[in-house]
């Protein structure tokens, strides 16, 4: 099997959709898994590389920047939603990066559903 660099950072990219789209929806698929708790376990074991996620889903995109653009966008977004928690440790960018993040947080289950269905389709 040889895979070249862009399915590589495809396949990649991919499985960082879905993992940030489950930690960003979070609050959304837990009202619709009901009283299984399904996606709430899958968040809980994914929390801990929510940083590696959202650092994935910030860089890849901008390697493939004009492939499948809106893609790009929305998964750049999401990974600005999950790298709040470390704006703080970026002093030149903090200021513009909080900004941006505190503008996109109200949007933050809608990201999260449409990374999660982007991901979804990129396996088909």
């Amino acid at each position: 099997m040889n895979l070249n660099f862009t399915t590589m950072v495809g396949i990649v990219l991919t499985i960082a959709n879905i993992a940030g789209g489950i930690l960003l929806g979070l609050a959304t698929l837990d009202k619709w898994d009901g009283e299984s708790n399904f996606f709430n376990k899958i968040a809980s074991s994914l929390a801990p590389f929510q940083t590696v996620i959202g650092g994935v889903l910030v860089i890849l995109p901008l390697i493939t920047f004009w492939n499948n653009l809106l893609f790009n966008i929305v998964s750049i977004l999401g990974g600005i939603l999950l790298l709040t928690h470390v704006f703080g440790k970026v002093p030149a960018l903090e200021t513009t990066l909080r900004k941006l993040s505190d503008q996109l947080m109200p949007f933050k289950a809608i990201i999260g559903i449409a990374l999660l269905v982007i991901g979804i389709l990129r396996i088909f």
